[in-house]
């Protein structure tokens, strides 16, 4: 499974550096050089000839300028052909991410697909993504009348996390699913 690290914005400067919007909680690690990073392009360019972004970019190096990532990738030496990447999506393969060494620690692929029940057992739903909100991380629940709803990724409704047995536990407070 790819697992989504960045996005790429627009360049910085005309040696081919760009912006990377960060969305990973490692990215001194996933921006390290000599990383290879998989692409998803944003926009395929219209001209027969143009550089096309390639399936993979490797890492040459990375720096954090005025609170924004910038990233030289190799290959990738003039502005226009930074601003040939815009919006083109920056993945690694889940197999490659190490597991977290806190037990009460997952990562977002490990608990999307995820059962939600109740303590007594009742399904209500399962775990289609996880938004990164500034007071808590929210279990983003499908349920099975298709609509979605939030869920506070915290230990007080979030008692227990089973990724073997494929399933979240949660204790909710009345009316949660209702907003």
């Amino acid at each position: 499974m790819l697992l989504v690290v960045g996005r790429i914005g627009k360049p910085h400067g005309i040696r081919g550096e760009v912006t990377v919007e960060v969305r990973t909680d490692e990215p001194e690690a996933r921006f390290a050089p000599g990383m290879v990073l998989r692409t998803e392009p944003g926009a395929v360019p219209s001209e027969p000839g143009a550089w096309r972004v390639p399936a993979e970019l490797t890492v040459e190096a990375a720096r954090w300028h005025q609170g924004r990532m910038l990233v030289a990738f190799e290959g990738v030496l003039d502005r226009d052909t930074a601003e040939a990447l815009r919006g083109t999506l920056l993945s690694v393969d889940s197999a490659d991410v190490a597991a977290p060494e806190d037990a009460e620690e997952f990562l977002d692929h490990q608990l999307v697909g995820l059962a939600v029940v109740t303590p007594a057992g009742e399904r209500l739903g399962e775990v289609t993504r996880i938004d990164h909100a500034p007071a808590s991380d929210l279990l983003v629940l499908r349920r099975p009348e298709g609509r979605t709803a939030l869920i506070p990724f915290v230990k007080a409704i979030v008692p227990e996390v089973d990724v073997a047995g494929g399933r979240v536990v949660v204790e909710l407070p009345d009316g949660l699913l209702d907003l």
